[in-house]
């Protein structure tokens, strides 16, 4: 039968299966562990994007775009590489994740550059992943730790604190976070009483805490995950009485902490990443309209790495990595047509048009260097229970 097709008839057969084409996106996050509360308003933000450019029809001639999540534990790297494996032998054309520093390395190391795949990351922040060889093939939406380190020093003396005591989870990212915190902080004349690592999954923290204590400072920064060890170690020195204000970097902020902790941890600071101005006010009032807390940690930078992906197939006119793979740092910067959340219809024309486009998105994205965000930081305290952004930096 298929013999009988005439020319005509084939043509518009191919064509209507270019129109169906179906581009999938894997979602690799840790919706479970120790940053389990984060992960649905960060894969919901990255879908709002896909479901955007699915509805305007301007990709590609009509492409829809389709989520694939899976778990990664977020420091399981078993989980998090084999999950990856899945995601390529079930045909994605990108990865967005990994979400913790670690188990992104693993993806990236073990296959997305066996892959060719490429990744672009909201939330991996290690300094680690600048060196790593990627082939090109690693992006991230989130600055590194050591423009946190920068930051959260820069707060800690804004705020008079001369002196901390300072403990991070045991992995690549609690390290790399630990070592950009006491360099920074150090380098503006502050004290670091004490540098201490913590597993995560403990079930008492005293011991922690009691050298903690011993060594002093004005405050402890918790450079730790706020559904695991970040939590029993605040938990435990709020118990004992041995620190009273906590600074919280990157990995600590979310709801669910201050619900947990309860009001003794209203005046604990810290910061993380993230924009103010129109982009993030449009997608704040997007997700507010989708059901969902924008404003959650790396919701906004989820979203804007699944709408990077999505323009650079749009100017590379092809879902393939090797293809687009060259075109996400130019869809990025500048030159070209600023592109906000709610626009991504239009950066697709303009792209199909053959013009340039800056895609600036919720986060202010610019990428520089090896494909990460140069990157601003929200300011937080805790205030009557809940996380307050009170300065931009």
């Amino acid at each position: 039968m298929k013999k009988l097709l005439t020319a005509t008839a084939a043509t518009a057969l191919l064509a209507g299966s270019a129109m169906a084409e179906d581009v999938t996106l894997g979602v690799l996050f840790g919706f479970t562990g120790p940053i389990e509360s984060l992960s649905p308003a960060m894969g919901t933000g990255a879908e709002l994007a896909m479901a955007e450019v699915t509805e305007s029809g301007k990709l590609l001639d009509g492409a829809t775009v389709t989520s694939m999540r899976a778990d990664t534990g977020c420091i399981d790297n078993g989980l998090a590489t084999a999950n990856g494996e899945r995601m390529i032998a079930e045909g994605v054309a990108g990865i967005i994740g990994g979400d913790c520093s670690g188990v992104t390395g693993a993806i990236l190391q073990n296959v997305a550059i066996p892959n060719g795949m490429v990744m672009i990351s909201p939330s991996a922040t290690s300094p680690g992943l600048s060196t790593m060889e990627d082939n090109g093939l690693f992006f991230r939406t989130a600055p590194s730790d050591a423009r946190e380190g920068q930051v959260m020093a820069d707060i800690l003396q804004d705020r008079g604190i001369n002196s901390i005591a300072l403990t991070y989870t045991n992995n690549d990212y609690g390290k790399g976070l630990a070592d950009a915190i006491q360099t920074s902080f150090e380098a503006v004349g502050g004290e670091v009483t004490i540098v201490a690592a913590h597993e995560d999954g403990k079930a008492d923290y005293s011991a922690e805490v009691g050298a903690l204590a011993s060594a002093g400072g004005d405050i402890l920064v918790v450079a730790g995950y706020l559904d695991q060890g970040g939590l029993g170690i605040i938990q435990s020195a709020l118990d004992s009485g041995a620190f009273d204000t906590f600074g919280l970097p990157g990995g600590m902020i979310g709801d669910s902490l201050p619900a947990n902790v309860g009001p003794d941890l209203n005046g604990s600071f810290g910061q993380i990443a993230g924009s103010g101005g129109e982009g993030a006010e449009k997608y704040f009032a997007m997700a507010e309209a989708a059901g969902f807390d924008g404003s959650s940690p790396y919701s906004p930078e989820s979203y804007d790495a699944a709408a990077l992906f999505m323009l650079a197939m749009q100017a590379a006119g092809s879902t393939n990595p090797a293809d687009y793979v060259g075109k996400v740092l130019e869809v990025a910067n500048e030159p070209g047509e600023k592109i906000y959340p709610g626009e991504l219809a239009k950066g697709l024309e303009l792209l199909a048009a053959g013009q340039d486009v800056d895609y600036v998105g919720a986060s202010g994205v610019e990428l520089i260097g090896p494909g990460e965000s140069a990157g601003s930081y929200r300011e937080i305290e805790v205030t009557d229970g809940e996380n307050k952004t009170v300065n931009f930096r």
